[in-house]
């Protein structure tokens, strides 16, 4: 392929150099082990028990309390398609360690353009979740402190920044803040479970005395799949640890697949348990309250331990889209490897963190915050769309990669990853044909859109390494004689300091300044005679005194005259003692290194000048 080579180019140039970032204790800091994983990258699933559940009986609802009764055969059969799930992605890790879940096992086992299906649905997945998890987070603790509830927005956006930030230190660093309210909210919902089960009457019930919702439909398959679907829900962010299997601490496989299979057992008890304390106390969906809050009155009381829980489910709804901030950036710093995103989605800081990535990552979930002012209805028939599609293409994958591969058992593995994409199939088209007008038509043309941008950036690099030649030896370079232009206006320090420069890179240098008429241009011929550098200044004369354009023109002038010349414009740059000194200095350099760029073929560099206390 035309295009092979920037990737070898970029990988060796983005590489981490040896040392402290490469390897020994410090490296192994920034790394992630099996309870960090659960932290930094599971709680997008670990806290859908919150709203997986009763996404599911709001869709039962519609035909009558009775239909309440195949909460826990539908949860159970959620349940096994979550063991499909962690089954599947625990073999993704282990074919494709450097991440990128779906996305890596389409381009390898199914094709290009399946790939680019899988990578836009996962990066609309996460963006996604970012703003559910806020979302759902702020409308829950404005159920706490009701003062907060016409703020939601600026709730949502300030947790993002929080978020933003710690993942800007790194990723152990946010599974380090994690850890805690992890911990709790497991605790807490396995609580309710025991001591929920351990009772035989609700010890308090809690919302609108009855709840508002009435039979509106007929109990049938339809309905059936829907409330499978909406389920569905409760299993979003398994792939999360398959896509970020790099930030795992060696040997990364093995963490990366207990951490997976950790997930699933917690996750698939946490479902089943719920779903068996909604049948024996026969909770109903009710008006301003969620179901999971009344399973905890039911359990606890309203005492103490009902807010410190319901405290602990907000913390970490909120914190949950921690999981798209370890996922997406990995998969954006693979597509930016294969130059279907700019390739500066690659590099990575002196903490071993995909910056740019999570910088675009907290935009684009601000701007869909913004969008919608953090209403989570509004977010979630938009939501799983993206994942499920992303499942189907994993397990379509993975049948296709054990057929290839043929090793022992491989029928039964394929017929597994079959049953699952079956499974994620059915829900994807049950979600688009009852939620498009709903808003999942949002998703149907974010996601080609996103196609599109990936292949357009592919095709420009591809051009590119066709123009400068990549993969094939160019000729033998050549001295050529050079010309050094350090533009200036007064003698000064800095203008020494430039000419020093500028004599150290060739023998022609050549001052240039700017004047508005002839009685000021010689005024500068003097003082420049006066100091008598040894280097000639040439004064041109404009009577807006455009110094960018005049310097411009006369760079051009020199190259048209002599074609084989290198010209270099070295730019004396002023650097403050404080950043927030930078707006008082060198606009006018950078606007002149700037043009020059963009309409000559000049070398332009800068020389930086601190100034001290």
């Amino acid at each position: 392929m035309s295009d092979s080579a920037p990737a070898e180019v970029t990988a060796k140039a983005d590489q981490p150099p040896t040392g402290k970032l490469s390897g020994g204790p410090r490296r192994r800091e920034h790394t992630l082990s099996t309870a960090g994983g659960l932290s930094a990258l599971s709680l997008d699933a670990l806290s859908s028990v919150a709203y997986g559940p009763e996404a599911m009986m709001l869709v039962l609802i519609a035909a009558g309390a009775s239909a309440l009764r195949f909460t826990l055969p539908i949860t159970l059969v959620i349940t096994g398609m979550l063991v499909l799930l962690v089954i599947s992605y625990t073999q993704v890790i282990a074919a494709h360690p450097d991440g990128g879940g779906a996305y890596a096992v389409a381009k390898q086992d199914i094709g290009p353009r399946t790939s680019l299906l899988a990578a836009a649905s996962l990066v609309v997945d996460y963006v996604l979740t970012v703003a559910v998890s806020l979302a759902a987070g702020a409308a829950s603790l404005g159920s706490v402190f009701p003062a907060l509830a016409h703020h939601l927005l600026l709730v949502a956006l300030t947790g993002l920044v929080l978020l933003t930030v710690v993942n800007l230190f790194g990723i152990s660093e946010s599974a380090k803040l994690l850890m805690g309210p992890t911990v709790l909210f497991i605790v807490s919902i396995i609580a309710v479970i025991v001591v929920g089960a351990l009772r035989r009457h609700p010890v308090a019930v809690i919302g609108t005395s009855e709840a508002p919702f009435h039979a509106t439909e007929a109990l049938g398959l339809v309905l059936i799949l829907k409330a499978f679907a909406a389920g569905c829900s409760a299993v979003t962010g398994v792939e999360a640890i398959a896509n970020g299997v790099p930030q795992f601490r060696k040997p990364r496989i093995r963490t990366a697949q207990r951490t997976e299979v950790s997930l699933g057992v917690l996750l698939g008890a946490m479902l089943v348990g719920l779903a068996l304390l909604i049948r024996v106390h026969h909770v109903v969906p009710r008006g301003g309250v969620t179901v999971l809050a009344q399973l905890t009155a039911a359990a606890f009381g309203t005492g103490w331990p009902y807010y410190v829980s319901n405290l602990a489910v907000t913390l970490v709804l909120a914190l949950a889209a921690n999981t798209s901030f370890g996922g997406l950036p990995v998969l954006m710093s693979l597509l930016a490897k294969d130059h279907r995103l700019p390739h500066l989605f690659y590099l990575r800081a002196e903490r071993p963190v995909y910056r740019h990535g999570i910088i675009a990552l907290a935009l684009l979930a601000a701007v869909l915050l913004g969008a919608v002012e953090a209403e989570t209805n509004k977010l979630i028939p938009l939501f799983t769309i993206g994942v499920f599609v992303g499942f189907t293409i994993s397990q379509i994958g993975l049948v296709r990669h054990w057929r290839r591969k043929r090793p022992p058992r491989w029928r039964l593995r394929a017929a597994l990853n079959g049953v699952g994409a079956v499974m994620t199939a059915v829900a994807v088209c049950v979600f688009l044909s009852t939620k498009f007008l709903e808003g999942a038509w949002v998703v149907t043309i974010a996601v080609p859109l996103m196609m599109i941008l990936f292949w357009q950036t592919e095709r420009y690099y591809a051009e590119v390494a066709s123009e400068l030649k990549l993969g094939k030896t160019p000729p033998h370079p050549r001295k050529r004689q050079s010309i050094v232009i350090v533009p200036t206006s007064t003698v000064n320090l800095l203008t020494e300091q430039a000419l020093c420069a500028a004599l150290s890179i060739s023998d022609t240098v050549i001052g240039v300044a700017v004047a508005a008429d002839e009685k000021e241009a010689q005024h500068v011929k003097r003082a420049w005679d006066e100091w008598h550098p040894g280097v000639p200044i040439e004064v041109l004369v404009d009577p807006h005194r455009a110094f960018v354009r005049s310097v411009v023109r006369y760079v051009k002038s020199i190259q048209k005259e002599d074609l084989d010349v290198t010209v270099v414009v070295l730019i004396p740059e002023i650097i403050p003692r404080r950043r927030r000194h930078e707006i008082l200095h060198n606009q006018r350099g950078r606007l002149l290194g700037a043009v020059l760029k963009s309409r000559t073929n000049a070398v332009v560099a800068t020389l930086p000048f601190h100034l001290h206390e």
